[in-house]
């Protein structure tokens, strides 16, 4: 019994560690849209790679709560979604950024 109390605890916390390769974008915090050039946006787009459709363009300001973060080839994707319409989400380079 006290083996099984143990285990059920040891999952619990094991399944409260954030996932590999999110460890610099914690769920839930704000981040702001960084860095991109001229009139160009940063692409939100569908899925996590440049294969993916784009959603919308998002000018440097724009606020984002990231919802976890992961690699794909050489290029880090955070799911996020956008402070002034939390239900807008989608994909976007964790290169354009910036914790609040």
């Amino acid at each position: 019994m006290r083996r099984a109390i143990l285990a059920a605890l040891a999952a619990a916390l094991l399944g409260a560690v954030p996932e590999a390769g999110s460890a610099d974008a914690g769920s839930g915090q704000y981040y702001e849209v960084v860095g991109v050039e001229g009139e160009d946006m940063l692409k939100l787009r569908a899925g996590p790679g440049i294969g993916f459709k784009i959603i919308l363009g998002l000018p440097n300001g724009t606020i984002l709560r990231i919802h976890g973060c992961e690699q794909t080839g050489g290029t880090r994707w955070c799911k996020v979604s956008l402070k002034q319409s939390r239900k807008l989400k989608g994909y976007a380079s964790w290169a354009y950024l910036r914790e609040m």
